[in-house]
């Protein structure tokens, strides 16, 4: 049995611990609300006088391209089909007249030297890259064990989600240390932060931009050079194959508003603050828990997915 001065004692530094905890917690609720409703976008200009977007004809890569556009820079529009890349570009220049657009089309899935020189002819000849956003990825058709992936789906999530952030990242760098300015953002996913059965691969790619991103970030601090990981869940899009938005599920344009306006700030961030929510939620719960849920989640996409595969050979 503890003498009383011990039991004081005892008593004290649970409270002091209970006051740390809770002076920590609410520190970070406060820098939470700051970044996410007060905290103003930076002047994205500064870093340069043009915007690359990967990935850019659909979805999220789309929007952002239209946000960065609204903030004054110029664009390059970079994905597979150059008649999409058309259509975005001509969309952009009617909304913003004075900002100048140019299309390159890409198949981030079998890079070649031809279309890596391709894209290095483009950073050379608009010369101030200021801005690139790795967004171009790909997922599962559906869920899938690891097993039932062709070879060439396993090559191509490697290929679209690592090797098209690798390489547009190494060609962009130079160009943005001499200049000693620049910002680079590379999409993950929130399935990168939670065990994610029966999409394991596409988690897997995705934990490593974040990890990539964190060692990045660490080696151009001191050029000026910021780098960033933005992991969002679920948003309205062809990937996601949700059709409706919500506030936990926001339409492209909503979540690029948020996006854009965190570039230039922390290097691991959801930018949308619904999607923060349910990633803090995620890894508060144990894995022998979420582990679980996410695999009865995508058993049943699955289950869906192979009907309807079942039905169309009928």
């Amino acid at each position: 049995m503890l003498a009383p001065q011990h039991l004081q004692l005892a008593q004290i530094v649970v409270q002091v611990f209970g006051l740390l905890v809770l002076a920590k917690v609410g520190l970070s609720l406060l820098s939470s609300f700051y970044s996410f409703f007060l905290r103003g976008g930076k002047k994205l200009t500064k870093y340069g006088k043009w915007a690359i977007v990967t990935g850019a004809t659909d979805g999220i890569g789309k929007a952002q391209a239209i946000e960065l556009a609204r903030k004054g820079l110029n664009i390059v529009l970079i994905s597979r089909t150059q008649s999409k890349l058309d259509e975005v570009a001509k969309e952009i220049t009617a909304k913003y007249s004075s900002v100048q657009v140019k299309t390159l089309a890409v198949d981030y899935s079998n890079l070649t030297e031809v279309s890596i020189d391709a894209v290095r002819k483009v950073i050379a000849d608009v010369g101030d890259v200021g801005v690139l956003i790795n967004n171009v990825g790909q997922s599962y058709d559906f869920p899938q064990y690891f097993h039932e992936l062709t070879d060439e789906n396993v090559r191509s999530l490697v290929n679209m989600n690592i090797n098209s952030t690798f390489v547009m990242t190494k060609l962009v760098l130079p160009g943005m240390v001499e200049r000693k300015r620049g910002a680079i953002v590379n999409c993950s996913s929130g399935s990168a932060r939670i065990a994610c059965p029966l999409l394991s691969e596409y988690s897997a790619v995705k934990k490593c931009i974040e990890q990539y991103t964190l060692g990045l970030a660490g080696e151009y601090a001191s050029k000026n050079i910021h780098i960033q990981c933005q992991t969002p869940m679920f948003v309205t899009s062809k990937l996601s194959k949700i059709r409706h938005a919500s506030l936990m599920v926001p339409n492209p344009s909503t979540y690029s508003k948020a996006s854009i306006a965190h570039i230039g700030y922390e290097t691991l961030v959801s930018p949308y603050w619904p999607h923060a929510l349910q990633i803090w939620l995620y890894e508060s719960l144990p894995h022998f828990l979420i582990s679980p849920m996410a695999l009865s989640t995508h058993l049943g996409l699955r289950k869906r997915a192979l009907k309807k595969l079942e039905q169309k050979k009928d």
